[in-house]
């Protein structure tokens, strides 16, 4: 970043009075006297009349989205299709877990990079909650293996709360993540899945925010996520 426009990003001045003070002889960078074009790398020293200057601090943000099919859970720009660019968020965010491209409903994001373990720790048992919609009738012997756990990937999963919801159509919360998890319980019992919706992640539900939309977590969300995960921000 050029110096004069990471001076005004301080807030300390104008790119014209940047300018002014660079010329007066007035800023260093790392303890050489900065010019005009002069440019400010990551941990560069810069200071103002021998007395430092920074950039302010991003705030952090927290946001849910409602996932459309066929968007991807990435920050690789230069996949189609990625999250990022779907979102356009004026900050750098950053997916929390993922969605498959095929599946839909709930996702967080965040600059925060903090949180992101603290959600997604097996360890923590947070929910997640799923709707789910298969190409054959739910019978209680389906749902009962779903919940027991099933073989899939070298491992059982761990035990699941399901519930029938429609013909077709239930209901599965879990405390972990594995890759394509409930399409992968499906396929191992003979089913598979035709709609994958998520609906909350611990205390943040989907509610009625519309397929594509997003909105930043009210104080009241961002304060009981906290509390579950008894977490505190570092700003």
């Amino acid at each position: 970043m050029r110096i004069n426009k990471y001076l005004s990003e301080t807030g300390i001045t104008s790119r014209r009075g940047a300018d002014k003070f660079i010329q007066d002889g007035r800023v260093t960078i790392n303890g050489i006297p900065a010019e005009l074009g002069s440019k400010v790398e990551d941990g560069d020293l810069v200071h103002v009349d021998g007395q430092p200057v920074h950039l302010p601090e991003e705030e952090y943000v927290y946001i849910k989205l409602n996932k459309p099919v066929g968007i991807t859970s990435t920050t690789e720009r230069h996949i189609e299709g990625n999250i990022i660019d779907f979102v356009n968020h004026p900050l750098r965010v950053f997916h929390v877990g993922r969605l498959d491209k095929e599946s839909e409903g709930l996702i967080l994001l965040t600059n925060d990079g903090d949180i992101v373990n603290e959600i997604l720790r097996v360890e923590n048992g947070h929910e997640k909650e799923y709707i789910v919609t298969v190409d054959k009738p739910v019978t209680d012997a389906f749902l009962q293996k779903m919940a027991a756990g099933v073989e899939i990937l070298d491992t059982k999963t761990l035990p699941a709360k399901t519930e029938r919801v429609g013909k077709h159509k239930f209901r599965i919360i879990l405390k972990q993540g594995l890759n394509r998890q409930i399409r992968r319980m499906c396929a191992a019992l003979g089913y598979e899945v035709r709609a994958l919706r998520r609906m909350r992640i611990m205390n943040i539900h989907l509610g009625d925010l519309k397929t594509g939309e997003w909105r930043e977590l009210t104080n009241q969300e961002r304060r009981e996520l906290f509390k579950e995960l008894k977490y505190e921000p570092k700003r």
